[in-house]
């Protein structure tokens, strides 16, 4: 044993025993990591569909995140142990990959190790019990490929497959009251985008801002940029039509040496000569800027009053302090080049748009800047509004999520049913293969058809019914009606058939959380030795 002390220098005992207990192996190693693994898995499983639960996280300084996004909620979590960390990255790489299922991934991940831990119990080998998990997955992805169904959708009108796949994806979210208009600004943001030809959505030309204030109906899709800024003089014009805009990034001011320097001045006539020179060279850069055509300037860096009052008196509306990414967007959009000195100013450099106008908000003095109808670019901006900051960043990370599906369906437009109905399936096809298997890995593949029920025990709990005689219920009436579109019917809407129902979700999505589950948790079973730092033994 040793003697150590604490802060306050109060000695206290630690036993060898206890000093050695930072190394674990075998059984117990794996049993450890089930549990820690497992814990963060239950913390998600009440969030998951659309009755699910939402988690309030506050952080060290006090900052308060409402959300049931699995992603956000493990993310803002501080998971300190390594194998919890494995399913916050599990998570991560789902909402990276896919931007959707980043709940159902976890509670699949969590539901495998604890069938795991059973056959453990058991007495099978860890390494079997991940092979056999790894054959079942193979029969399961087969499954899922087997019960999808290809939609047909076009990028001018006929989008109702995607709203509806969206709609599926807003349900459990804050904003579920008004999905429908939700969806359908997801669907128009995304599709204003897309290449549907090559299958390719460049979500860098979608932009969100969120603005605190208003009602979250009034959330709105503009076709064009929208900025956190506004015009430099309250007299100046509010609204620009047929814009032609310098893009600056070198400020509005007279040059500096680039050596250090001291400027006495001793009399009046020496502050008229040095006003008189800067306002020569103020003049020369607003002059500049007209003689290229421009009617308006945005520039990376701030300009001083005298500045600002020259470019109202010559008609020039300004915009200070744009950041550099927006003002790279902007760039884009409008087709004008980022001019780094005011004597390479062209026409030719000029950025177009049919409009710009400022946008202000309520009886507070918040405005934004509106760039519409852009010369080069499709690119388009998402302006949430909400009753408070909260609601506008859960609202944001719900549309995002939205999004990502509609980008999955343009990629690949196979979908499969939700409300457990393709896990059924999926548990129904993993079960009779187990039937067909010898030796042990029988064992393992069907704790894999189990641990796949229990997402849709888990749809019917949070939805307040009896989670076994729904699945049970269910399961009976797939396997009668060979119907594999039958799920939970979570909202009580009188049928299970999920295709009447319009539940859908993507095939590519669903795919990823089965093979991203199924991997991880063959990561954790064959994890038998635990070695903290120094404490080899």
């Amino acid at each position: 044993m040793s003697m150590v002390f604490d802060e306050y220098g109060r000695p206290f005992i630690i036993l060898k025993e206890q000093q050695q207990k930072s190394r674990i192996k075998g059984l117990e190693a794996q049993k450890h990591n089930i549990m820690a693994a497992r814990s963060v898995s239950n913390i998600l499983r009440t969030s998951l569909g659309p009755k699910g639960m939402d988690k309030m996280m506050v952080s060290p300084d006090g900052d308060i995140t409402i959300t049931n996004d699995g992603a956000t909620i493990l993310d803002k979590m501080a998971v300190e142990h390594q194998v919890a960390r494995l399913l916050v990255e599990l998570s991560q790489s789902q909402d990276d990959e896919i931007g959707d299922g980043t709940t159902g991934v976890v509670v699949l991940a969590g539901s495998l190790l604890e069938q795991a831990e059973k056959l453990l119990d058991k007495g099978l080998h860890p390494v079997r019990i991940a092979e056999g998990f790894e054959t079942a997955c193979k029969v399961a992805m087969k499954t899922l490929g087997d019960v999808a169904d290809t939609v047909a959708f076009d990028k001018t009108k006929d989008d109702k497959v995607l709203v509806e796949t969206a709609m599926t994806t807003l349900s459990s979210k804050i904003i579920n009251v008004h999905k429908r208009k939700m969806a359908q600004i997801a669907v128009d943001a995304v599709m204003s985008v897309a290449d549907v030809d090559r299958n390719d959505v460049n979500f860098d030309m979608i932009k969100m801002e969120g603005k605190p204030g208003g009602r979250l109906e009034e959330t709105e899709l503009i076709k064009g940029i929208v900025i956190d800024k506004d015009i430099s003089h309250p007299q100046m014009a509010k609204e620009i039509k047929d814009a032609k805009m310098c893009i600056l990034t070198c400020p509005f001011e007279p040059p500096k040496p680039k050596t250090k320097h001291k400027l006495d001045i001793t009399s009046k006539e020496d502050y008229d000569k040095l006003f008189a020179r800067e306002q020569h060279y103020f003049k020369e850069m607003v002059a500049q800027c007209k003689a290229c055509g421009a009617n308006m300037v945005i520039c990376q860096w701030g300009f001083d009053d005298e500045a600002n009052h020259l470019l109202l008196q010559a008609g020039l509306p300004a915009v200070r302090w744009v950041g550099g990414v927006e003002l790279e967007l902007i760039a884009i959009a409008t087709g004008g080049r980022i001019v780094a000195r005011f004597s390479e100013l062209s026409e030719a450099k000029l950025g177009k748009a049919g409009c710009v106008r400022e946008v202000a908000f309520g009886t507070t003095k918040e405005r934004m800047l509106v760039i519409e109808d852009c010369a080069s670019s499709e690119a388009v901006t998402v302006l949430v509004r909400g009753g408070n900051k909260m609601i506008v960043e859960e609202a944001k990370r719900s549309l995002h999520d939205a999004m990502c599906v509609v980008r999955n369906l343009v990629k690949d437009n196979r979908i499969v049913y939700g409300g457990g109905a393709a896990e059924i399936a999926c548990s129904i096809a993993v079960s009779k293969a187990a039937d067909d298997a010898t030796g042990q890995d029988q064992y393992a593949i069907r704790a894999f058809a189990d641990a796949l029920d229990d997402v849709p025990m888990a749809l019917a709990e949070n939805s307040g019914l009896s989670p076994i005689t729904e699945l049970t219920a269910v399961k009976a009436k797939q396997l009668a009606e060979k119907n594999p579109n039958l799920g939970v019917d979570c909202l009580q809407q009188g049928t299970n058939d999920m295709k009447q129902q319009k539940v859908f979700e993507t095939l590519i999505g669903k795919q990823q959380q089965v093979q991203l589950a199924t991997q991880v948790v063959k990561m954790i079973l064959k994890i038998d030795d635990v070695i903290m730092h120094g404490s080899y033994a």
